[in-house]
């Protein structure tokens, strides 16, 4: 088949080469995308007079056919033909003629992947944080719901002070304020218009970049035609947040895990987001959550993918450009699945709030409160954190917990310890004791609900 840049050579393109060069394998699914540029393009070159009223007719007629073929599964993609730009361009010759053959004025493939790139990511980036404010949702709703469970806290995976489940969960839905955030700013960055920027030195013809990035929906053209053509800062911005959100959804997912272990026993996963073993018939396990764990690590190989293409590039347009796609395609598809999965499982966890009390009253949980305690009675915290860990010292060999000693004991190691502490011992009076300060107090919990359901409606 005669290329549309075979004017210049003697020889056909090896089979070989077009195999390997060859991207509607998965750009394809740029179809729409191509054919909305296609349209705004064709209209202002009429505009300009650089195509008739006619042929703009044509052009458009034959665009809708080529949409509805696609969307009926009748339309042929072609290998030889490259890709999705060609594609459509050489069924349009065939519909619209001599109309359609003009459709490539002043354009280049070089400003038109770009601009269908850009298209795409439009839609899906809006997608994303459409589900990932569903998700946040989610978890503001699941808080609300357990603001008076107590669990316990931990850093180094140790056990450290007692939290209610709602501050727990609400740490999860913060990290996915930032996500949304930060797609906004990428979603904004992304949607200026590279149209008309031609392969990189724009045309000498008439155009009139302004109108065609308005008929798009872009904010303004961009101002640089080379930097139009070579720029992919745009597809990095939405690898970089879809890695940021896949991690934290991953330290959930990882949550998960822990809690439904029988060592934990703090959830119960929901039969219809479990799988069982082929051999072992008692298991119960948590696939979808080692899933999501998993596929962090392919969206981050997506992200360094990219960077690794582009960090050798010269200006401008380089053919190493085209495999941008299938890591940009494949993180999509995998953030949005992960989304939709954890948003309805997690509401389909059964907690047990019984079992997360008990694990408060092991492993000196509310050793902190006695080291606040004595600081309020005018030790310095220095002082009131050593005699706070020979409490702990004195508890683990004797086998005892911290409620569990009598006031002479306690008193051995401190004159400032009265019976009052027996009221901050307990998870319940470690928490009531941070009504007023602490950020994991129930107060705090019902203002960070407000504070995000505030958000969520803006």
């Amino acid at each position: 088949m005669k290329k549309p840049w075979g004017g210049r050579f003697k020889e056909g393109t090896a089979k070989t080469l077009e195999e390997f060069s060859q991207s509607i394998s998965f750009d394809r699914r740029l179809w729409q995308e191509d054919i909305e540029g296609s349209r705004a393009h064709a209209k202002m070159l009429c505009k300009q007079g650089i195509i008739t009223e006619e042929e703009l007719k044509q052009i458009l007629k034959g665009l809708a056919e080529i949409e509805r073929e696609i969307k009926e599964g009748k339309f042929q993609f072609k290998e030889e033909l490259e890709d999705i730009h060609m594609n459509i361009e050489k069924a349009l010759i065939e519909k619209a003629g001599s109309a359609g053959a003009k459709i490539h004025t002043a354009r280049s493939r070089n400003d038109q992947v770009a601009t269908d790139l850009r298209l795409y990511l439009r839609k899906r980036v809006n997608e994303l944080i459409e589900l990932t404010e569903k998700f946040e949702k989610t978890l503001v709703t699941l808080a609300e719901k357990n603001i008076d469970t107590i669990m316990p806290g931990y850093t180094h995976l140790q056990k450290a002070q007692p939290v209610l489940l709602a501050h727990h969960l609400l740490a999860y839905a913060w990290m996915l304020e930032r996500d949304r955030e930060r797609l906004k700013e990428a979603l904004k960055r992304l949607n200026l218009c590279p149209l008309g920027a031609g392969a990189l030195a724009g045309s000498s013809l008439p155009i009139d970049r302004h109108f065609t990035a308005k008929e798009l929906g872009f904010e303004e053209p961009i101002p640089n035609s080379m930097d139009a053509v070579s720029d992919r800062d745009f597809v990095l911005d939405v690898l970089y947040c879809s890695a940021m959100l896949m991690m934290h959804l991953s330290r959930l997912a990882e949550e998960i895990i822990l809690w439904a272990t029988d060592e934990f026993r703090f959830i119960e996963l929901p039969d219809k987001f479990s799988t069982g073993s082929s051999m072992m018939p008692q298991k119960k396990n948590p696939d979808p959550a080692e899933l999501i764990r998993g596929k962090t690590g392919r969206v981050y190989g997506n992200l360094l993918n990219m960077l690794t293409t582009m960090k050798g590039l010269p200006l401008t347009y380089n053919r190493d450009m085209q495999e941008d796609k299938e890591p940009v395609f494949d993180t999509i598809d995998t953030v949005i699945m992960s989304l939709r999965v954890i948003t309805e499982m997690l509401p389909e966890i059964k907690f047990n709030k019984e079992r997360m009390k008990e694990a408060c009253g092991s492993g000196y949980i509310t050793a902190t409160d006695i080291a606040e305690y004595l600081v309020k009675k005018g030790v310095p915290f220095r002082n009131a954190h050593e005699i706070t860990g020979k409490i702990v010292l004195y508890c683990n060999e004797k086998g005892k917990n911290l409620n569990e000693l009598s006031i002479k004991e306690l008193k051995k190691f401190s004159p400032k310890i009265e019976k009052d502490l027996y009221a901050i011992l307990t998870p319940e009076g470690s928490i009531d004791s941070k009504s007023s300060y602490g950020s994991t107090s129930k107060k705090s919990v019902k203002e960070q609900i407000r504070m995000l359901r505030k958000r969520l409606k803006e």
